[in-house]
C-alpha cells in the first residue's frame, strides 16, 4: 500500500474542464510565489499499471525530497495526477484537461500515449518529460519533448557493442510488431548492425498477442545464429523465455531493458536463470565503481528502499530522474517559464540513477549507450557480465 505524502507534498487532482491560460507559478518575480505545478500522466490501470505504478512512487520520492529541503529558490512542487489508463486517447484527454494549468508534464510510460500526446505538446509548447523511451519522440527532434529511459535505438547499439566484444557476428532477431519500442529497437539494430561487424541472420515477427513461439524456435535454430535478441514488452516476453528454456535452441538469449525488473523475473522464474538481460546502470548498482554515478544510484535505491520496502526497478528510476532532470533546469532557468525550461533543458547536463545526461538541441535523449549495462541473471538478480564491468568501469568518475 501506498504510504502517504508529507504535508508539504500537495497532490493535486485536476479537474476536468480547466480553465485555460498558464499556471500562476512565478519563479522570476519579485512577488509572492505560488507552488511550480506539475503535471503527471501514468498508467495507473490497464496493462501498464505495473509500469505506472512504480514511476509514480518514485516521482512522489523524488517531490517529497526537494520538498522537504526547501524546494526550488523556495518554491514547493506542486502535482497534478492523471491516469492514462494505458490508453492513448486517454492520455490526450488528461493532457487537455491540465494543459492550462501546470508548468511541465512528465509524460506516459505507455508508447502509444505518449506518442498520441506530442503533437498537443507541440502546439501548446509545454515542457514533456516522456518516461517512455519511443524513438519517434526525438527522432525528429520535438523542441518541448524530452526523453528519460535510453531510447529503444540506444539500447540496440549497446547490445551491438556486446557482440562484437564477445566475438558473436550472426544474432538472430525476434520482435513485436505491434510494439513501437520493439519495432524501433529491431531497425536499431537493422541500422547499426554493419558497423559492428555483425549479421542478422534471421529477422522473425510476431504480436502482442501471440502465446506460442515454437515456429520462431525453429527459424532461428536453422539460422546458424550464435545469439537470439527478443524486443517485446509485458506477457510475450515472459511466455517468449519460459517456452525457449524448454526449447533447446542452445545459444544465448538476450532480452532488453523492458524486462529489467521483478516485473518481469518473478513470473518468469527459474526459465530466465542464465539469460541476458540489457538495463539502465541504475539495475545494478551495487555493482558499479565507486564514483559519483554509484552515489547517484545508491542514494535513490536507499531511499526507496526505506519508503517502500523493496530496490527501486528500472521504471521507477525513470520516473525519479524525471523529476531530477526538470527540477534541474527549473532551477537552471530560474523560472518555471515553459520556454526558459525548455532552453535550460537544452543544455542540462546531470548525473542520476539513469546515468549522465548531457541533452542538446539535437539531442532530446540525452543518454548514451555507456550508460546502459549488459547482465545475466543469477540467482534471480541481474549481474554485470565480465564485458559490461569492464565497461562500466570507464564511467566511474562521470
Amino acid at each position: 500500500m501506498r504510504r502517504l505524502l508529507p504535508i508539504a507534498l500537495t497532490l493535486t487532482l485536476a479537474a476536468a474542464g480547466a480553465a485555460c491560460g498558464g499556471s500562476d507559478s512565478d519563479s522570476s518575480g519579485d512577488g509572492a510565489k505560488g507552488p511550480i505545478k506539475v503535471g503527471l500522466i501514468l498508467s495507473l490501470t490497464g496493462n501498464y499499471s505495473s509500469l505506472g505504478t512504480e514511476d509514480k512512487k518514485a516521482i512522489d520520492l523524488a517531490v517529497e525530497e526537494i520538498n522537504n529541503a526547501g524546494g526550488i529558490a523556495g518554491q514547493k512542487i506542486e502535482t497534478v495526477l492523471k491516469d492514462d489508463k494505458s490508453a492513448p486517447d486517454q492520455s490526450v484527454l488528461a493532457f487537455n484537461e491540465m494543459k492550462g494549468d501546470v508548468d511541465a508534464v512528465i509524460g506516459s510510460p505507455f508508447s502509444n500515449s505518449a506518442l498520441a500526446t506530442i503533437p498537443l505538446v507541440d502546439r501548446e509548447e509545454i515542457p514533456y518529460i516522456s518516461l517512455t523511451p519511443a524513438d519517434e519522440q526525438v527522432n525528429p527532434v520535438h523542441p518541448y519533448v524530452f526523453v528519460v529511459p535510453a531510447t529503444s535505438a540506444t539500447y540496440a547499439e549497446r547490445m551491438l557493442q556486446y557482440f562484437k566484444g564477445t566475438n558473436q557476428t550472426k544474432v538472430a532477431v525476434a520482435y513485436d510488431t505491434k510494439s513501437s519500442y520493439a519495432v524501433a529497437g529491431f531497425k536499431g539494430m537493422q541500422a547499426k548492425a554493419g558497423d559492428y561487424g555483425v549479421t542478422l541472420v534471421a529477422q522473425e515477427e510476431f504480436q502482442t498477442t501471440t502465446t506460442e513461439f515454437s515456429a520462431v524456435f525453429a527459424k532461428v535454430r536453422a539460422s546458424g545464429a550464435q545469439a537470439l535478441t527478443v524486443w517485446a514488452t509485458g506477457p510475450p516476453a515472459v511466455a517468449f523465455t519460459k517456452q525457449y528454456a524448454t526449447a533447446g535452441a542452445g545459444i544465448p538469449l538476450m532480452l532488453t531493458g523492458a524486462q529489467a525488473s521483478k516485473l518481469f523475473l518473478d513470473p518468469a522464474g527459474p526459465a530466465a536463470e542464465g539469460i541476458n538481460v540489457s538495463s539502465s546502470i541504475g539495475v545494478v548498482g551495487p555493482h558499479l565503481p565507486d564514483g559519483p554515478q554509484k552515489e547517484a544510484v545508491t542514494k535513490l535505491q536507499s531511499a526507496f528502499q526505506a519508503k517502500y520496502g523493496y530496490p527501486p526497478p528500472q521504471f521507477a528510476q525513470d520516473g525519479y530522474s524525471g523529476v531530477k532532470l526538470l527540477a534541474a533546469a527549473i532551477e537552471k532557468a530560474k523560472s518555471a517559464d515553459r520556454e526558459k525550461v525548455r532552453a535550460a533543458l537544452e543544455s542540462l547536463d546531470l548525473v542520476t540513477p539513469n546515468g549522465r545526461y548531457v541533452y542538446s538541441k539535437t539531442d532530446h535523449s540525452g543518454l548514451k549507450p555507456d550508460y546502459i549495462s549488459v547482465n545475466t541473471v543469477k540467482g534471480g538478480q541481474f549481474v554485470p557480465t565480465d564485458w559490461a564491468k569492464s565497461e562500466l568501469a570507464k564511467i566511474s568518475g562521470k
